[in-house]
């Protein structure tokens, strides 16, 4: 896992925070989406796993890649793959909704990742 070092740590530490049942494969894919993403590279630690985990969720284990080969645009697919992706995160036992944003940000909305 790339989570090794500083930044990888506090990503893996707020990531077991955020989803304490994230089997450690998908948690060790989650901390490499996160630190490869240079959107995220000015993110707090916290902000970086959050915005990492909701895209793994969508992208892997939902219908949104599919609908954006479709030709839906992002906000159509995210709107449309919602419930799924959340249903996803309440199996890792993430307890903060997508509409959120990352965590201690308030309800912003979830934001483009």
């Amino acid at each position: 896992m790339s989570g090794t070092g500083g930044r990888g740590t506090a990503i893996e530490a707020a990531l077991r925070a955020l989803a304490p049942g994230l089997p450690a494969r998908d948690r060790a894919a989650v901390v490499d989406r996160a630190l490869g993403s240079r959107g995220l590279r000015q993110a707090s630690p916290p902000a970086a796993a959050w915005a990492a985990l909701a895209a793994y969720a969508r992208h892997g284990f939902t219908e949104y890649d599919a609908l954006l080969a479709e030709g839906y645009d992002r906000d159509a697919a995210r709107h449309f793959t919602r419930d799924a992706t959340e249903e996803v995160l309440r199996g890792w036992g993430c307890r903060h909704p997508l509409d959120a944003g990352p965590p201690g940000a308030g309800r912003q909305g979830e934001g483009k990742r």
